[in-house]
């Protein structure tokens, strides 16, 4: 019997497990794949490392809140990082146009660098800036506080309202925009803390893997391992089994049954409900749960490059049809695809100025492929989809490359071999219904129906994960956090918070 067992095996699992470890828990995991880690798992591809959803991460500079949560966790020293550039970690470019307007790391460097390209805007930047950091620093733990609150008139802030009474130039808008594929949103009801902590993160400090998003999971499980926690890979969970309005254990495919005092859920929180069972929750938590909005999924072209035939690029390019597609590229159809692409790549193994791989990452609406939603493809249930699914893929490829050509030209003749992704496959791995990247779209018109607490209405069931909090490396740790406390009764030894 364990005192909590953790459902999945995100980061948010792995780091709820592990503050729980250090606190005296005897923990375990059940995780349903082969791999832990959720969407910090990478893979190879002739000799070739992708990752499949973290492709750089900020705040990790000495001092710096990730920083501080990774080094509680005992990571920090054994991550192998590159600094992205200081003057334009993230480009953002429109069409054909040649310029690539730059995202700058630090706050007065940002202003600087973008002043160049737009010179009367100095009030404008300036007053960006200064929300961003004033928002983010109304979130204690963001800011590695334990002390501080923020009210709910901040959650209801309008992102699209916010950058309208900023600026009337739409160029900048637009650019400040730029990397909105870090959130997946820019509706008229996303909110402006939801770009505001994904986006100040990057502006302290920016970030690339030299060995994968997935090293992350690879010291999180040495570390867990060496506190006592009990990791079970290929165990998804089933079913649970009640005694006195609790829950006693939970069955997994493995048919296996594990027993503890508490669980936690870093499953998609929909998926939870359905195992869970709908009669163990009041009918308007159960219906809330259910209406929630899945954000955005995505079409991933992985590409092995030739040698010495494409130069790395330090950076990502923000690419958009016209600017006007920052507001509208989450929702791309069949008709429009593709509306905008992120570019990023891993950096050379050898050091050198020449890449041998570039990840292309544009989004899909889940209805591109509920054709083939009836089939399963893993590693541990491997299946394939047909004839006709394959075709969709190396056509949306087709198509994809066709536009990155336009600005890329020498890519055409650099690509040694290409695999693609569609939200089937995150579907799969990751468990979201429809394959989303960031769990659930958050809504000011909303607040209370897209807030989701920790706690749930089964005593010792708590939820953690990117479906009911943040998403992003430090918004997940974040929450994790939250869901620690909740348990713990408010209070971490050693994480030692700011006063």
């Amino acid at each position: 019997m364990y005192d909590t067992i953790v459902i999945g095996s995100g980061l948010g699992g792995l780091m709820t497990a592990l503050i729980l470890a250090k606190e005296g828990r005897k923990v375990a995991i059940v995780e349903k794949n082969k791999q832990f880690g959720g969407n910090l798992q990478s893979f190879f591809r002739d000799g070739v490392l992708f990752d499949t959803g973290v492709h750089y991460v900020g705040s990790l500079e000495k001092g710096q809140p990730l920083h501080n949560y990774f080094s509680y966790a005992g990571i920090i020293s054994d991550l192998d990082l590159e600094c992205m550039p200081k003057d334009g970690y993230d480009r953002i470019c429109f069409a054909q146009e040649a310029t690539a307007y730059p995202h700058a790391q630090g706050y007065d460097n940002f202003i600087t660098q973008l002043l160049s390209y737009f010179p009367q805007e100095k009030a404008a930047l300036e007053q960006y800036v200064a929300r961003i950091k004033e928002v983010c620093n109304r979130f204690p733990l963001y800011r590695f506080r334990l002390e501080g609150s923020y009210d709910e008139s901040l959650l209801s802030l309008s992102l699209m309202e916010f950058l309208r009474e900023l600026t009337p130039n739409e160029r900048l808008q637009a650019v400040l925009l730029g990397n909105n594929f870090l959130y997946a949103g820019t509706t008229a009801h996303t909110p402006l803390y939801v770009h505001a902590l994904s986006v100040n993160s990057y502006m302290e400090s920016a970030w690339r893997f030299r060995r994968g998003g997935s090293q992350i999971t690879q010291l999180l499980v040495r570390q867990l391992r060496a506190l006592g926690v009990s990791l079970f890979a290929e165990n998804e969970a089933l079913a649970f089994e009640y005694r006195e309005g609790k829950i006693y254990s939970v069955i997994t495919s493995q048919h296996k049954k594990y027993i503890a005092k508490d669980f936690v859920s870093d499953i998609d929180i929909q998926q939870l409900l359905s195992i869970a069972g709908r009669e163990h929750f009041k009918p308007s938590y159960y219906k809330r749960i259910e209406q929630l909005t899945p954000v955005s999924g995505v079409f991933s072209l992985h590409l092995v490059l030739k040698p010495h035939s494409f130069p790395y690029l330090p950076y990502n390019m923000y690419w958009f049809k016209d600017q006007q597609q920052v507001w509208k590229a989450p929702h791309c159809h069949s008709d429009t695809f593709p509306l905008s692409y992120m570019l990023s790549m891993s950096p050379p193994k050898d050091g050198g100025t020449y890449t041998d791989n570039m990840t292309l990452l544009t989004y899909m609406d889940y209805e591109q492929v509920r054709t083939w939603e009836h089939t399963l493809n893993t590693i541990a249930s491997p299946e394939g989809r047909g004839a006709a699914y394959e075709a969709f893929k190396q056509e949306k490829a087709a198509q994809l490359l066709r536009v990155v050509y336009q600005r890329y030209p020498q890519l055409e003749g650099a690509i040694a071999h290409a695999y693609t992704s569609t939200p089937l496959t995150y579907r799969d791995y990751i468990g979201t219904p429809t394959g989303a990247i960031y769990g659930y779209e958050k809504n000011i018109h909303k607040i209370a129906h897209t807030h989701i607490m920790p706690q749930t209405h089964i005593p010792n069931l708590y939820l953690t994960g990117q479906s009911v909090n943040m998403h992003g490396l430090l918004g997940i740790t974040i929450g994790a956090v939250l869901t620690s406390m909740a348990m713990l009764g408010g209070k971490i030894e050693g994480l030692g918070f700011k006063s």
